[in-house]
Parts: C-alpha cells; structure tokens; sequence
C-alpha cells in the first residue's frame, strides 16, 4: 500500500467530483494512510463499503474527541456545545444523550410533523411560477430543514435565517477562525434559548424537550449540545440531501420521469438517491483507542479515522455498477446515515422531508430543468458534507 503524497481530500478537484478519487483510493486499498493538513499529520481513510460497517461499529473506534486532544496543541476555538456533543462522545455520555433524541425522530413521531413538513413546503413554493427561474437550494433545500429543526427547537422565526447562516459557516472548510466563530454564536444562543425557556413555564417544543433533557439524567451543557447538534446536524445533511437528490434526477432524465408519472414510487427511490450522492461525504471525527486491524490494514492506536460514506455507497463490491442511478436498486445497505450506535436518529425525518419536497416538485413542476449546465454548478468545499451552493433550476409545468 502507497500512501498518498498529499492530502487527497483537499484536491479542489476533490470537492467538484469526489468519485474519481475515491474510486483510486479503494482501488489501490479501501483502507489507506493519508496525509491531512500541511503539519506531517496523518489519518487512516477508509473508502470500503464492508470495511466502512466494520469500522463504524467497532468500539476501539472513539468518538470522544476532547480525549483525543487532550495532550495535544491546538489553535482551535469551538465552543464547547459544538465540539463535545452527541457526536463527538462515547458510552456512557453517548447512550445518555441518543437516549433523549431518538424519540424525537420515532417513525410515530415524524408521521406526526409529516401534515406540518407538507405545509411548509406549501407556503415555500407558494410564490413559484411555471417559467421562473428559482435557486432549489435557497429556496427550498435550505429554509426547509430549518423551519422544521427550529419549530422543533422553539427558535423565533426572526432568528431562523441567521442561525441557518451561523450553520453554513460552521462547515467552511477554507476558514477555521470563521468556523470557530460560528460555533460560538450558535453555542452562545442556544445557551440562552434554554436558559429563557427554563425560566419561563411554558407547554412549548422547547419545552418539552428540556423535560425530555431533564429526565433523561442530561445537565444544562448537555442539554445545549443536544440542542445544537439537533439544530446543525438536523438540517445541513437534509438539505444537500434534498439539493443532490434534485440534481441526480435532473441529470437522469429517465429517472426524473418515472418519478413524474408515478410520485407513489419516491420513498422507495430515497435509498438510492442517498446511495448515489450522499449527503455525508466523509464521516465525523474518530480516532483508534488501542491497535486495531482493519480491512486488513493495521491501524495503530492514537491515529484519526475517517469514515467516507460517500466513498463506501459507490464501492462495486457492494453495489454493482455504482455509478449507475438506478432507481430499482436495493439500496437499503447504503451508509448515508451512517451505521451502528452513531447512526444519524433523525433519519426518519430527512426521508419525510426529502420526500414531500421531492413529490411537490415533481407533481408541480414535472418539465423542470436545469437554468445552468450541470458543469457550472459549485460545490461546497468542505470533505465532512457534500451539497450545492446553489441549484438554479427553470420551473416548467405541463407542456
């Protein structure tokens, strides 16, 4: 195995199009030993689909990323709520905190929101013409998610667009101090959000989900990290999932009018849609606990781990032809949502929201298509998330 020279996820060629450099990478061997930074650092990529559930389950995996740094120098600034939450923790701490936001998401739970998603959706498309040009992802993608996780958080409307924008920012791969600071404004609002609501009795969301918090054996810092990871992890996935699931079928033709003429087949096409271009390019921070064998690959304690789903869900040995958008797939063993005690618990509604927005498009505005070529659209540059800044699209109704 050749390690790469240089840090193959910081190719600007990487962020248009991550496939190619995933394909060589598990080509060459689906666990590799990479260079991250510009600081002689180096981490363990793993770009295979077996190996990717293998290691998303593997407890000498950690997640606790505050034990991983501890005797190590840092210039970073994260506001705690955003740096040691849900994500960013093992068993016990872990088990506490999915313990309160699984229920949040039950399939009975988002069954619930579902009449509420399809109104949002309804009042974001109100104002759109056949023959008008529209940007899917601000208009749509983007204000979507974040109505549904800030209802659920009890967030004003007035503040809805700049914690989104806080959001944004919190994924900018090119700046840390940018990064850094988002981190503080959305930790530092949400602490008060929580703060005012315990101190004023109410029946609210928010408040039912402090009881929830309280219940649940979790303090006020883990209550504002819940808060803060339902509140960024909750929408930025769901909306590249919506952004890119719009975009395979805009460039799939045939998909795109399957799905037209029978809306019914959309929660079925979900999978593949999420298989074809994840949302999750590569999995959040892990690192090995102790000396570990993967894919077998000897991975030594103390080094970073990444996962990359998005590598993992067009691996061959898993899903033949992968690069095929094949909406009769069985794509059910994609790895989007990750795997294991880390899977992502708000799933369930990511599919409902996806869905809805998706079969609202379709049934709307069934000739959409593309206002730019598909070569001019820009991608975020970050390796965490892969989504659109934007997808400008020209709405036509039936000809």
């Amino acid at each position: 195995m050749t390690a790469p020279r240089q840090d193959p996820l910081r190719d600007p060629r990487f962020f248009a199009d991550p496939y190619p450099t995933y394909d060589r990478l598990r080509e060459g061997c689906p666990v590799q030993r990479i260079p991250t930074g510009s600081g002689g650092h180096h981490a363990y990529l793993i770009t295979g689909h077996p190996e990717a559930r293998e290691a998303f389950t593997d407890p000498r995996l950690s997640k606790d990323t505050a034990r991983f740094f501890a005797d190590r120098p840092s210039n970073r600034d994260l506001h705690p709520a955003i740096s040691r939450n849900m994500l960013a923790s093992d068993p016990p701490a872990h088990t506490r905190q999915r313990r309160v936001a699984t229920p949040l998401f039950t399939t009975g739970r988002v069954r619930e929101l579902r009449p509420y998603i399809t109104r949002v959706v309804d009042d974001l498309m109100t104002a759109w013409r056949s023959g008008t040009e529209v940007d899917l992802v601000a208009e749509l993608a983007v204000p979507l998610p974040v109505t549904v996780v800030c209802e659920l958080l009890g967030v004003p409307e007035s503040d809805r667009a700049t914690l989104a924008g806080w959001s944004h920012d919190l994924f900018d791969a090119t700046d840390t101090g940018l990064v850094d600071a988002a981190s503080h404004r959305i930790g530092d609002y949400l602490t008060h959000l929580v703060d005012t609501a315990r101190a004023t009795p109410g029946d609210g969301p928010l408040h039912s989900l402090l009881r929830d918090c309280d219940e649940g054996g979790l303090d006020r810092d883990e209550t504002v990290s819940l808060a803060a990871l339902l509140l960024v992890a909750g929408h930025e996935t769901t909306t590249h999932f919506i952004g890119n699931a719009v975009l395979a079928l805009l460039r799939h033709p045939e998909a795109f009018d399957r799905l037209r003429r029978d809306p019914d087949l959309i929660p079925g096409a979900l999978d593949e849609l999420l298989r074809f271009d994840s949302p999750v390019s590569v999995a959040t921070f892990r690192h090995s606990t102790e000396d570990l064998r993967v894919g077998g690959v000897d991975i030594p304690a103390g080094f970073p781990v990444l996962i990359a789903p998005g590598a993992a869900n067009r691996d061959p040995a898993a899903f033949p032809d992968p690069h095929r958008l094949d909406l009769d797939r069985d794509a059910g063993g994609h790895l989007s949502f990750g795997h294991g005690i880390h899977r992502c618990p708000g799933a369930p509604s990511a599919r409902a929201e996806a869905e809805i927005a998706l079969r609202a498009l379709v049934t709307r505005f069934p000739n959409t298509r593309l206002a730019i070529p598909a070569e001019s659209l820009t991608w975020r540059r970050t390796r965490l998330t892969r989504g659109l800044t934007s997808l400008p699209l020209t709405l036509t109704g039936f000809l």
